[in-house]
């Protein structure tokens, strides 16, 4: 039995690691200044966050048609069996709603899973279900698997700024911290896809300690088996983390990569997060 792992561009995987574990990435897009970009095709998070940092317009984000589900379904089960899909919390995104719909078409050789999450906590369920299809296991004990790791994944971030989540109509529970606007580092906690404030600081150097805290605090005692990190341009500062948590935990962080774009759109320059279960 073949098992196809699909997921969207906002997972954050590195296009090498998608590419080497046979992962097919459908793309969100990035509306900016009458441009329509593919996330992670026809724009990089390089030439994204150079875009953001000099203009005052504000992009925005849209999600795969009903239609690019369906015919990329449709391409995949020419080759495969079966196929597993799992994408960012539709507490945040229209995208799993998309894949629902789409899946309608194939009666039951596409099971749809919503990762309650964004970026690289979406990210860790889809390389273990990865590695599991590369492996030949089942499609149920994969998505009991995921189901599991969903359960535990938790993701923690923090942001040089609010301004773009407040902007960008995303920012939720995290307004909480709005009447302290003016250098403020928020740690926030992604609960059921939903942004959480469990901390703030005045400078990311202190973020950087506030979140190692909160995951010692979240991990109660116990080793994480994963640890990935994401960064918006704030590659020196992502360096920094792994090191505190690599020692913290004596464990290595699997890899460190770039947020994408679409994230990017809501987070900002100087966005740093990490995901782990």
């Amino acid at each position: 039995m073949k098992i196809k792992i699909v997921s969207d561009s906002t997972c954050d995987i590195p296009r090498e690691l998608a590419e080497k574990m046979n992962i097919t990435i459908i793309p969100l897009y990035v509306l900016f200044a009458d441009k329509i970009y593919r996330d992670g095709v026809d724009i990089t998070p390089k030439e994204f966050y150079e875009m953001q940092k000099a203009s005052e317009e504000l992009p925005k984000t849209s999600q795969p048609s009903v239609g690019e589900f369906s015919a990329l379904y449709e391409e995949l089960l020419e080759d495969y069996d079966e196929i597993i899909s799992i994408h960012i919390s539709s507490g945040l995104s229209g995208t799993v709603n998309s894949a629902l719909r789409a899946k309608e078409r194939f009666s039951d050789r596409i099971k749809v899973i919503d990762s309650k999450s964004i970026s690289l906590g979406i990210g860790v369920q889809v390389i273990e279900a990865a590695m599991m299809a590369m492996d030949g296991i089942d499609s149920a004990r994969i998505i009991e698997r995921v189901e599991e790791i969903k359960k535990r994944t938790e993701l923690l971030f923090t942001l040089d700024t609010l301004t773009y989540l407040e902007k960008g109509g995303r920012i939720g529970k995290v307004s909480s911290l709005l009447g302290s606007f003016l250098n403020i580092k928020p740690i926030v906690r992604v609960v059921d896809g939903i942004y959480v404030p469990v901390g703030k600081t005045r400078s990311q150097r202190q973020s950087i300690i506030k979140i190692v805290e909160v995951m010692e605090t979240l991990l109660d005692s116990k080793k994480p088996e994963t640890i990935v990190i994401g960064h918006g341009q704030g590659y020196e500062m992502a360096l920094e983390l792994k090191s505190l948590v690599e020692s913290k935990f004596d464990k290595s962080v699997d890899f460190l990569t770039d947020t994408g774009p679409v994230i990017g759109v809501h987070t900002g320059p100087g966005t740093l997060g990490i995901a782990f279960y």
